[in-house]
């Protein structure tokens, strides 16, 4: 009779297999950046990164006549600190206010991160282990939309959602007159995803494609169906792909300014477009911005440390293949 599970301990075993795998090819990496040149040239980068950062961080808590009148690095001469940028970016308010905004790049942010990620997932083991007719072509097509420019796509996606598509009167696509949430929160999820889409399939499928035949050849026999396959096999090795892509859409959706200002309006803009007004009329109050700035990358400095141990291994992927 066929089994119809996978044995745990073969999963087990071909996972321990394939993190040996990823960790002897990050091994392999560090040993061939690890030269003293490597490690020099490294701190030298650093350090030329840092510069500009710190700059802007002693900025945000210097006075604002200081930093009109003079540069950042005359502050260890003069040093005059204040929070008073902060307390005055913090009760700013325009269209909406910093706290607003602020769970508005959230609310924007988590769904666009997640949609994306669950349906390459689904696409990148199609393409990968389930074959079907046209798969190969399908997949170049896919990969191919990545050179398509993000704005030559926005008036086009902008009049569908309004307008929706009508062939001989009948509605095949009406138009996403959102008002579930408080606007159109649901519009910008949509193009965030579409955006996405071909980029994390291209990612997680070379991750996804490089996992072990002989798994999935035994999962098979076992009778495990595709879904079984997917939810004990794949997703559990894929994870350090997951969180490597999570990383970077989360940032580009976070420091994302374009797409929001044209899909969203009023109560339900993000914080980037809050950062853009803080300058007020004529930029007359442009210091503030230095202050905004640090109060935006609270979120992508949580995120990128709480997943940072996956990134290295996710960046890996496919480098244990064969």
């Amino acid at each position: 009779m066929i089994a119809t599970d996978i044995d745990p301990r073969s999963a087990r075993r071909v996972e321990r297999a394939t993190r040996r795998a990823e960790s002897a090819a990050f091994n392999d990496s560090k040993k061939r950046l690890s030269s003293k040149g490597a490690t020099i040239a490294a701190i030298v980068i650093a350090v030329f990164w840092t510069i500009p950062t710190f700059g802007l961080l002693v900025t945000s808590f210097r006075q604002p006549a200081d930093i009109n009148t003079s540069g950042w690095w005359t502050f260890f001469a003069h040093p005059d600190l204040t929070i008073q940028n902060y307390t005055n970016t913090l009760n700013f308010t325009d269209t909406i206010t910093v706290g607003q905004s602020f769970v508005n790049s959230l609310v924007i942010v988590i769904p666009a991160t997640l949609i994306p990620i669950a349906v390459a997932l689904l696409a990148a083991y199609a393409f990968a282990w389930v074959d079907f007719r046209g798969k190969n072509l399908l997949f170049i097509a896919v990969f191919s939309l990545q050179v398509v420019p993000l704005q030559v796509a926005l008036v086009p996606l902008l009049s569908l959602f309004s307008n929706g598509i009508t062939i001989g009167g009948w509605a095949v696509f009406p138009g996403l007159n959102l008002n579930g949430l408080d606007g159109s929160f649901g519009r910008i999820w949509l193009a965030h995803t579409m955006f996405a889409l071909p980029l994390a399939i291209f990612l997680l499928h070379n991750f996804i494609s490089a996992l072990p035949v002989d798994i999935m050849e035994a999962a098979r026999i076992d009778g495990a169906s595709h879904g079984q396959i997917f939810f004990r096999i794949v997703l559990p090795l894929a994870r350090p792909a997951i969180a490597s892509f999570a990383i970077l859409q989360f940032l580009w959706v976070w420091n994302d300014l374009l797409v929001a200002t044209i899909f969203t309006s009023g109560g339900n803009f993000p914080i980037t477009k809050l950062l853009t007004d803080l300058s007020g009329t004529y930029g007359t109050t442009w210091y503030l911005l230095s202050a905004g700035t640090f109060l935006a990358i609270i979120a992508p400095l949580i995120v990128f440390f709480s997943l940072q141990r996956f990134f290295v291994r996710g960046l890996l992927a496919g480098a244990t293949k064969g």
